[in-house]
């Protein structure tokens, strides 16, 4: 009977976003109890690999940030090369509409943040966290409404979120990579170099990708390159068909799939969101970097999504998608202010040099307020949208 129950559960469209709020949750509780010096303890606990003279000695909570999130990201790689060949990227009039949308959920918020901490140096470089939508999350509050969701709107919601992805690795790209090490770059452009060829060769075995994926993400790691980066390269280099009709693209999507949903951002939230609200108080709600967090993500997603979407269909650069209206392009629209996981990860980048902690915790705290008021409000004003709708 038990049995039966939990894989109903993991049916569900919205598990991984449940879970992710479930484990978000023990998070909190732990930070804020007596076991608060067992949690941070645990998170802090070193774990060390090495092999001759290469080691990685790192605590467990950047293993999980730069190591099971790399396997994440090869997910989202994957996840936009299939909608780039044959998904909703597929083609300029499928990309254009949420493209447009994304880009506006990614500037508004980004200045909104900007504005509100220009005159404080150490905030400034939180400015990307609010840009992200959490895929698992927004899909999952759109699986609760079940089928009166026209199937459009889901398509809307999931190419944006995805653009969006694009857009925080190349933030990432760009703005949080280190000192760079010559000789690490050189080892990741050979690694880079066979995953092309495999590649080309239409080369199915999946474990030749692995193989050549650890070195990658071992040598980007010690680079200076964000690790996950790797990731989303591997991802890339997955052939879509193989010469025989195989497709180890989809399968390796699969495979994944349920592990990233159901493990590694579950634990992804458990690490990274236990916020301790001790000393915490109304100067904390109002501080600069809370409110750039929290109103980027509650006024400046819907604000960038909606507004950019809105002109570009009366300006005719784009078509509003059959069988939608703009009141529910609105209230996806606030559904995309879910930043949750992509957002703790970027906070993580910015301020994971913060030497007591009080910038991380701030940040953390935005974007659980403005995640958690963003889904509350797009699940209501989007049921209150497809009230009258039934799809198949």
């Amino acid at each position: 009977m038990l049995i039966n129950l939990i894989k109903s559960f993991f049916k569900l469209g919205s598990a991984g976003g449940i879970l992710l709020l479930f484990f978000a949750s023990i998070a909190i509780i732990l930070a804020n109890t007596s076991a608060e010096n067992l949690y941070f303890d645990f998170l802090d606990m070193p774990v060390r690999i090495q092999i001759g003279l290469f080691e990685i000695h790192k605590p467990l909570l950047m293993w999980v940030n730069d190591g099971f999130m790399a396997i994440f990201f090869i997910l989202v790689g994957l996840e936009v090369k299939r909608e780039l060949l044959i998904g909703a990227l597929s083609s300029y009039q499928k990309a254009i509409f949420p493209a447009v949308g994304a880009i506006g959920g990614m500037v508004i918020p980004a200045l909104i943040y900007w504005g509100l901490n220009q005159g404080v140096p150490e905030n400034q470089s939180g400015w990307a966290i609010p840009m992200a939508t959490d895929i698992a999350f927004a899909l999952g509050v759109l699986a609760l409404l079940g089928k009166r969701v026209p199937f459009a709107l889901k398509i809307f919601l999931l190419a944006l979120a995805i653009i969006d992805d694009l857009g925080a690795i190349v933030v990432i790209a760009i703005f949080f990579s280190h000192e760079l090490s010559t000789t690490a770059l050189i080892s990741a452009g050979i690694s880079i170099a066979i995953l092309i060829t495999l590649n080309r060769m239409k080369v199915t075995a999946l474990c030749a990708y692995l193989v050549v994926g650890i070195i990658l993400w071992a040598s980007v790691l010690k680079s200076g390159v964000h690790a996950t980066l790797a990731g989303v390269i591997i991802g890339f280099c997955i052939p879509l068909k193989g010469k025989k009709d195989e497709t180890p693209l989809i399968d390796l999507e699969h495979i994944l799939t349920p592990w990233c949903s159901f493990v590694i951002l579950p634990l992804f939230a458990f690490s990274n969101a236990g916020v301790s609200l001790s000393g915490m108080g109304i100067s904390s709600l109002t501080s600069p970097l809370t409110l750039g967090v929290t109103l980027g993500l509650l006024i400046g997603k819907p604000l960038g999504v909606f507004l950019f979407s809105y002109t570009a269909v009366k300006l005719r650069i784009a078509q509003l998608p059959k069988g939608v209206n703009f009141k529910q392009i609105f209230a996806i629209s606030i559904l995309c202010g879910i930043g949750f996981t992509m957002s703790m990860f970027l906070a993580s980048l910015a301020f994971g040099d913060d030497s007591n902690g009080q910038l991380m915790s701030l940040a953390r705290l935005g974007i659980l307020i403005g995640s958690f008021v963003s889904a509350i409000l797009g699940y209501f004003l989007l049921r209150h949208c497809t009230a009258d709708q039934q799809h198949n």
